[in-house]
């Protein structure tokens, strides 16, 4: 029986979580789910150019677990891109170390600790917050868990 699989540290909830070609219903697409870990494991590797030991040593993997998940996410997004197929950001096991919130009346996006309390967008001031970590099903657990790391 294989060992159980580890939770990874990700900065963040993506702002967008769903991509497809554009012209094409997206219910007539195939579906290609990109966890959240794998989407991390492309930010610190691709956008942010972080070797991967370094990029390992953030999301609190080993090196070697770090390549087989980055070699996994670039196929998946390769299909995408060339099959033009949906892809999907969800799911895996992770802990968010900040949250995203969002703003349905004007749009802004904004990134507070778990353990602030918000009430109204700082732009608009309206209460139609979007909570992106909650939308993964993430929040308090990942709160706790950064907590328990710095002690």
């Amino acid at each position: 029986m294989p060992r159980p699989q580890k939770k990874r540290s990700v900065h963040r909830p993506p702002l967008f979580a769903d991509f497809k070609p554009c012209g094409v219903r997206a219910r007539d697409l195939e579906v290609v789910p990109l966890a959240l870990d794998e989407l991390e494991a492309i930010r610190l590797a691709d956008y942010e150019g972080l070797d991967h030991a370094d990029a390992a040593e953030q999301m609190e993997i080993s090196r070697s677990t770090f390549s087989r998940l980055v070699e996994r996410a670039r196929q998946k997004v390769a299909r995408f891109l060339i099959e033009g197929q949906r892809l999907q950001v969800e799911g895996g096991e992770v802990h968010f170390q900040g949250n995203l919130i969002r703003c349905s009346a004007c749009g802004n996006s904004f990134q507070i600790p778990f353990d602030s309390k918000l009430t109204g967008c700082p732009d608009c001031g309206s209460s139609e917050l979007m909570d992106l970590a909650g939308g993964h099903g993430h929040g308090r657990c990942c709160g706790r868990h950064h907590r328990r790391q710095r002690r």
